[in-house]
């Protein structure tokens, strides 16, 4: 077996956009899965804006929405990621890849198994390895932040945003009512604690600190109470949010890692 190539990414948010920046960078062939209408908060590093753009850049990488049906080898010419609005996976069966990333950071495991590919690594809270992933790479800022778990589990979701600059909850923008999103502010625009940035149906979302819009749902999304629509970054300007976080780029480097490591022991295990 040769080292691995392709990739299939679950999800385009912004972790999953900076890991796929990385192997991108790394020669590794790319294809990204989303839903027809990503709740993507920062948009600005999402490939996940594709979506609802036709085509996005990050960092000097573009991606580019694709038919459903269109071979992905059309973009990988152009060094262009392709993202398919694929909410079932169905891609995952029809392309085989040797690797497969549950990127979709949805704190539980939504269907993903070991079958699925040769390699399959987990993101965060939800996945255990061996059981259904071969390995798990971990999410929660701290000292084991992007650290790869061949055995085991992440650290649990406690619901509890990281902190930066000593704000944790307080960052978050949350929905106050269900109704359709509208925002009021851009991402990369400073706001002041108090500020309404953004509405529900006509309720006001209120920034609760000062700060840099670092992310904004689009406008026009349905939203459910509690829903997070966007978040404060307490650094304000010093921040640049057009930039891969330094979160995204060590979960980048952990599933590098992976991949690397899995695609040598699998290797070695079928030369013997």
């Amino acid at each position: 077996m040769e080292l691995p190539d392709r990739v299939i990414i679950k999800g385009a948010g912004d972790l999953a956009s900076g890991v796929a920046h990385r192997l991108q960078q790394c020669g590794f062939k790319i294809v990204m899965l989303e839903l027809p209408q990503p709740m993507v908060v920062r948009s600005t590093v999402a490939f996940a804006t594709a979506v609802y753009e036709g085509e996005t850049e990050v960092e000097g990488v573009r991606a580019r929405l694709v038919r459903t049906g269109e071979d992905p080898a059309g973009c990988w010419e152009e060094g262009i990621i392709p993202v398919y609005v694929d909410p079932t996976g169905e891609l995952v069966c029809r392309l085989s890849p040797p690797v497969l990333i549950d990127a979709i950071i949805a704190k539980r495991n939504t269907g993903t198994k070991c079958s699925d590919a040769p390699i399959v690594i987990g993101l965060g809270p939800g996945f255990t390895a061996p059981q259904d992933v071969h390995a798990v790479v971990e999410t929660k800022r701290g000292h084991d932040l992007g650290r790869v778990i061949y055995s085991g589990a992440a650290a649990p979701n406690t619901g509890v945003p990281g902190d930066i600059a000593a704000y944790g909850a307080e960052r978050l923008l949350r929905a106050p009512a269900a109704g359709t999103f509208h925002s009021q502010r851009s991402i990369g625009e400073l706001v002041q604690a108090g500020e309404t940035v953004a509405f529900v149906d006509g309720v006001p979302v209120v920034a609760a600190i000062e700060g840099m819009v670092r992310g904004m749902l689009f406008s026009g999304l349905n939203v459910e109470p509690g829903m997070k629509v966007g978040d404060i970054d307490p650094r304000g300007a010093a921040v640049n949010c057009h930039t891969i976080s330094d979160k995204a780029r060590a979960i980048g480097g952990g599933v590098l890692e992976a991949i690397l490591h899995l695609g040598m022991k699998r290797q070695g295990q079928e030369s013997q």
